[in-house]
């Protein structure tokens, strides 16, 4: 730590270097110890929440002398080196509650505050809460996941009840620090299966490395007034985009979300009774869109200098910080109205109508999938394959926050504000299901509405080829080339029609467009109007087309779906709208608009379905049949996570309601509070 005093700095490489000296007969010694523990009944009942009387509370002595110590040294050195507590319970049950509700209750009864960390452990019942802060300093929440993921989780399968909390603590101390450490500083744990020392089959450890440069310039910034100008334009180019891409996926996760519960305010209440909420969305919407102008060009082929990329940086980042303060300047308004609680038990037998009319929606969808496989290849359907799968799991944790609701609105008065939560995952869960069903529908249109254009598009690309002919002595070699090449196209789009008719229509429209470019510098303004006119509506359809089954794959897989293919589908979306005012009034320039849409609409499904596999990737080893792997896939949890890196928002972000994540509701990216991350072992 760069301002720690000389003191602790010496007790910090004390510790450091009890952790090097681990001899092989202590860490056979600990090995023993733990196979002994695994070996003795259960001690203790379940224990419901209780206020901890210090930082490590083990009331059902899993942890023996040398254990506690080396626990208890590690709690220490995370203190001293960055003034974090880490508070550490073990017990045997969480009393029937979840992990996630226990450690928010344990964290409120013992008064934990901005910078005080739960990691609670249940031995019998194998399950466990990481309860953090939401603002916990310079700790983003992904390094939060790998803190969970590659520490304790590993260590906890290993029954090494001391590792956790050693891994927990070191693994803070690491997001939290600005500089690297060295191999020999690296502390070794007890737990994992990495490396084989010695007949007993203890295995060693190291801590995960620390955050890049980048990642550390956003973290050291943590605390800039992102709305100042000023201030802002005075952080590194690589911060100022790093945090661009960053805060781009917050918002747009916001505005989805905040729409999701606008409809459903608007349904309930009526267009005049929320006509202040639609103009705070719709003047952040506008405020998200020019923001995705601004990544756009960021992007695209035109380089721009240094000072350029810093201005349009701060002007994005500063755009996304108004559309934030636009959706919380709501807040209280807007939760004041929408009492879930005035009528919940109204709402969940609602709720629950609904799902038994989208439950019985799910074999009618398969159905219509089955045919489509039967009709056409399984890369033309990669899009759409997984929703009806992913509708059982959202209508699986719908049905589970029902349940939650009603058991939440039986409590005293007072104690019924988990019915929030409930409804509003069971409502965002419902909302999704109808999203990924109707997406099996647009599938069979746009296929076959791309297997019907072809042919025209095809002809048209023919047409093209003929009066390049003609027009060959005005083209010259970029005319003859262009025509070349459109009759590659030709050629394969004839072999592909059948398999790849989307992909077959994208190739043709791309080098017809090119071919076009050059003809138009051969043709007179009259005919190059007439030629657009004539290929417009078919363009619009197909740009559409594209449009619509990337907004849908989007909406449903937001949780994964990063800021680049958002770029793109809101570029596409722009030019899209474009095309259709200037349609009547400049129908050549409404073409390219509509080109462009269709363009930039299957590079954003083509990015968002890359970055869906890498998150899938990820996640495959802690997938499970009960996870809520669709909820998070779906942002309806994800997206309070995200925000909790940043920023605060509209509604209840506590935790709770599925997998120690919570839903999102109307509002910005800047929600805060505890956030639990929780699972089983």
């Amino acid at each position: 730590m760069a301002f720690a005093q000389p003191r602790a700095r010496a007790r910090h490489a004390d510790h450091r270097a009890g952790f090097a000296r681990f001899s092989l007969a202590a860490v056979l010694t600990t090995v023993a110890a733990l196979l002994g523990l695994l070996t003795l009944p259960g001690l203790a009942a379940a224990e419901a929440p209780f206020r901890m009387p210090g930082q490590i509370s083990d009331r059902i002595g899993v942890l023996d002398d040398t254990q506690r110590a080396d626990v208890r040294s590690a709690l220490d050195t995370l203190f001293d080196e960055q003034h974090v507590q880490l508070w550490v319970a073990y017990v045997s049950s969480f009393d029937g509650m979840d992990a996630d509700s226990w450690a928010a209750k344990t964290a409120q009864t013992s008064g934990l505050g901005s910078q005080d960390v739960l990691l609670a452990i249940a031995t019998d019942d194998r399950a466990y809460a990481f309860d953090a802060p939401s603002d916990l300093k310079n700790v983003t929440s992904s390094e939060l996941d790998s803190i969970e993921r590659d520490g304790i989780v590993p260590a906890l399968r290993e029954d090494d009840w001391s590792g956790a909390a050693i891994a927990a603590a070191g693994g803070l101390s690491d997001a939290m620090s600005s500089s690297g450490s060295s191999g020999t500083a690296k502390y070794l744990l007890v737990g994992g299966a990495v490396v084989i020392v010695g007949a007993g089959g203890t295995v060693l450890y190291t801590r995960r490395k620390k955050k890049d440069r980048i990642r550390a310039g956003v973290d050291a910034a943590r605390d800039v007034d992102w709305t100042d100008p000023v201030a802002v334009a005075a952080l590194p180019l690589t911060t100022l985009d790093a945090r661009a891409r960053e805060v781009l996926v917050e918002t747009d996760n916001a505005v989805r979300t905040s729409e999701e519960e606008l409809n459903l305010a608007t349904g309930e209440f009526g267009e005049h009774a929320t006509a202040p909420f639609t103009a705070a969305f719709e003047s952040a919407k506008a405020a998200l869109a020019s923001a995705f102008t601004i990544r756009q060009r960021l992007d695209d082929d035109v380089p721009e200098t240094p000072e350029q990329q810093r201005d349009m940086l701060v002007t994005l980042i500063s755009t996304c910080s108004k559309a934030d303060a636009e959706l919380n300047s709501q807040v209280a308004e807007f939760d004041g109205m929408r009492d879930l609680l005035i009528d919940a038990p109204a709402r969940l037998d609602a709720l629950t109508q609904q799902v038994v009319e989208l439950t019985v929606r799910i074999p009618a969808s398969e159905t219509v999938l089955d045919g489509l496989r039967t009709e056409f290849p399984a890369p033309l359907l990669a899009p759409v394959a997984e929703n009806v799968t992913l509708a059982r799991q959202q209508l699986a944790f719908a049905d589970q926050n029902i349940t939650a609701g009603r058991a939440a609105t039986a409590l005293p008065a007072g104690k019924q504000g988990p019915a929030v939560t409930a409804i509003r995952a069971a409502e965002g869960a419902v909302t999704q299901v109808r999203d990924l069903l109707d997406g099996v529908d647009h599938a069979a249109d746009d296929i076959r509405n791309a297997i019907a254009t072809l042919p025209a598009a095809m002809d048209e690309t023919r047409k093209d080829v003929a009066a390049a002919v003609g027009l060959a002595e005005f083209g010259g070699e970029r005319l003859a080339q262009a025509k070349a090449a459109a009759e590659a196209a030709l050629a394969r789009a004839e072999a592909d029609q059948h398999n790849d008719p989307l992909g077959a229509f994208t190739e043709i429209a791309k080098v017809d467009r090119e071919l076009d470019t050059i003809l138009a510098a051969a043709q007179d303004a009259q005919q190059q109007a007439e030629r657009a006119a004539a290929r417009l509506t078919q363009d619009l359809t197909a740009a559409q087309a594209q449009i619509t089954a990337a907004t849908d794959f989007v909406n449903t897989r937001r949780g994964a779906v990063g800021a680049e293919a958002r770029t793109r589908l809101s570029e596409a979306q722009r030019h899209y709208e474009a095309a259709r005012q200037l349609a009547a009034s400049d129908p050549s320039k409404a073409l390219q608009h509509a080109q462009a849409a269709g363009d930039l609409g299957a590079r954003a499904m083509r990015q968002a379905q890359s970055d869906v596999q890498r998150w899938e990737a990820s996640r495959r080893p802690q997938q499970s049949a009960g996870s809520n792997t669709g909820a998070i896939l779906g942002g309806i949890l994800i997206d309070s996570m995200m925000r909790g890196g940043m920023s605060g928002g509209w509604g209840n972000r506590g935790g709770g309601g599925g997998g120690g994540r919570s839903p999102g509701s109307f509002g910005g990216p800047s929600s805060s509070g505890r956030i639990t991350r929780s699972g089983r072992f």
